[in-house]
């Protein structure tokens, strides 16, 4: 059987999934942690040294490593983003990658709403407050601490309109949310009384809420700054479950600060895991999670199964969700 490396496993598979449909392909040697840091080249190389596969959710796997590999053949990304590997380098050696395209469409979709809905009622706030006994000593048979909104009728802006933004928007229709979609190559076809496509300055003028779901780019990176955030609503709330750095965090903050924005729930940072200067960590009314929209068990299994199906097709000699033709 070919030697094969898993380097980060327990990302996603912390106890709860069976590595055995994956075993079964490769002589594997399964490490819970390596490195995301590309100042551990040599802890990479040497634990991937004699392996022909390589599987990696965020361990990186550049040129400096690819170079120093003679029996490598194959690396699985196990995430959907593979910015983790050196696609170039790759190719130059004929070194097949791939990575798992769709397994957390409807998880990511579901935690948007979840955060969304932490920032209209604020159950964890009230939920602390009853704990804490501020039901029980109240003079008034009920009491909320902040603001609760209802969605229902409000307007909610999706940039991004692939497989999540498409889910998110079927959610929010189901609240009774009107949907402003921003996709590079809007499909009319996909267009209801519910929702509609538009520039993202219509977008930013009109919605309500403004949830970020499209891949990070050279021309989107920062693209949420203090230039388009003078363009929203006053009040507006910001969800990203995408990408940190899609977000100028600096100006964020500051717009959370004087309250431009509403609040903001980001499940992903520019620098993760987050650096502790990031000044999302002090800003009002902001809620941050520690990238975990992927991660349901469903969501793992599906993304575990993928490997197995891409890692299987390589080892018959076919090609599947490969990057680097």
């Amino acid at each position: 059987m070919k030697k094969a490396i898993i380097l980060d496993g327990h990302t996603i598979n912390p106890g709860d999934l069976d590595w055995t449909l994956l075993t079964e392909l490769a002589d594997f040697t399964i490490y819970d942690r390596t490195s995301f840091s590309t100042n551990d080249t040599q802890l990479i190389i040497e634990r991937s040294k004699d392996a022909e596969i390589i599987l990696t959710n965020k361990t990186p796997i550049q040129r400096e490593v690819i170079d120093e590999l003679p029996n490598l053949k194959y690396i699985g990304v196990l995430a959907t983003g593979y910015n983790v590997v050196d696609i170039q380098a790759a190719k130059e050696r004929n070194i097949v990658v791939t990575n798992i395209p769709t397994y957390g469409t409807n998880t990511v979709a579901q935690t948007t709403f979840s955060l969304l809905l932490e920032l209209t009622n604020h159950v964890g706030l009230h939920h602390d407050a009853v704990k804490q006994g501020e039901w029980t000593n109240n003079q008034d048979w009920c009491f909320w601490k902040k603001p609760l909104i209802e969605l229902s009728g409000k307007t909610i802006g999706i940039i991004g309109y692939g497989r999540i933004g498409q889910a998110t928007s079927k959610i929010a229709q189901a609240f009774g949310m009107n949907v402003i979609a921003n996709k590079r190559t809007p499909n009319k076809d996909l267009e209801t009384s519910q929702m509609k496509f538009a520039s993202l300055d219509e977008l930013y003028a009109n919605s309500d809420v403004i949830s970020l779901h499209c891949p990070l780019t050279e021309e989107n990176k920062g693209m949420i700054n203090k230039a388009s955030i003078r363009k929203m609503k006053n009040g507006v709330l910001m969800i990203n479950t995408a990408r940190g750095a899609l977000i100028n965090e600096t100006d964020l903050a500051k717009a959370l600060n004087n309250g431009k924005v509403g609040g903001a729930a980001v499940d992903v940072d520019s620098s993760e895991p987050i650096n502790e200067n990031n000044p999302l960590l002090h800003a009002k009314n902001c809620i941050i999670t520690p990238h975990i929209a992927w991660a349901t068990k469903e969501a793992r299994q599906r993304l575990l199964e993928q490997a197995v199906d891409n890692l299987n097709a390589f080892l018959e000699g076919n090609s599947k969700n490969r990057l680097n033709c």
